[in-house]
């Protein structure tokens, strides 16, 4: 697979995709956004994949969008409306992915880039990693799916603290949020990762992409459309 900010391999059905951008924080250009997306359709759709394990270059996880990249930005409400489509659309393949991943935090998940950590399923964060939807700071709202993602993870009233004061918190507190499942020593995030991605390879992959869609889909449902989506999804 031919890419420039990303790197990718695949091991006994666990892919390992890195941003790969560590002099920027792993911030990601546009470039990143759309190999992000040609990658995990590709992780989808590809058979040999039974899980993936998201993470960053070096010191960090991901710093969000590049905002110092003058040239790719939008010099109108309508292309900023197209950008930000194209964004979610990405959004979507990892959500989405049929196949159950795991984000390897270490450093710095901000803005963007802790959204993409909760765009998987299961966050494994470094003692001295932090998250922060960094947004406001910036005079930006949350994007990337974090309005969605955080305050299933969080709860309603710990998502609006974290989105509307924008202050990082450490690996702790996010595990005692709800939204790190694991918290390890820095040099452990990378093992801690893999073994729960190969876990999930082990699983039987039908009932575990049923699974992530059920649940993914739940917060939506009524009680009774829940119940019917079980029934098909144990029938089948």
């Amino acid at each position: 697979m031919d890419l420039e900010t990303l790197e990718y391999s695949l091991d006994e059905g666990v892919a390992t995709v890195t941003m790969n951008r560590p002099e920027r924080r792993n911030a990601v250009n546009r470039k990143m956004f759309q190999e992000l997306e040609s990658v995990f359709a590709h992780i989808g759709s590809d058979r040999q994949v039974r899980s993936f394990v998201l993470t960053g270059k070096g010191d960090h996880f991901c710093s969000g969008a590049d905002l110092s990249i003058i040239e790719e930005a939008p010099t109108s409400k309508e292309q900023a409306l197209e950008r930000m489509r194209e964004i979610h659309r990405i959004l979507k393949t990892i959500v989405y992915c049929p196949k159950p991943g795991v984000a390897a935090v270490r450093g710095y998940a901000a803005g963007g880039g802790a959204n993409l950590a909760l765009a998987c399923d299961i966050v494994v964060m470094a003692e001295d990693a932090k998250f922060a939807e960094l947004f406001v700071k910036r005079g930006l709202v949350v994007d990337m799916s974090g309005t969605f993602t955080l305050p299933r993870a969080v709860g309603l009233h710990r998502a609006k603290e974290l989105s509307l004061l924008g202050d990082p918190i450490d690996a702790r507190r996010a595990y005692e949020m709800g939204i790190a499942n694991r918290v390890v020593a820095p040099d452990d995030v990378a093992g801690t990762a893999r073994e729960l991605a190969e876990k999930l390879a082990a699983g039987p992959p039908q009932a575990m992409s049923m699974i992530k869609a059920a649940l993914n889909d739940s917060f939506s449902k009524h009680f009774d459309e829940v119940l019917e989506q079980e029934s098909t999804h144990q029938s089948e």
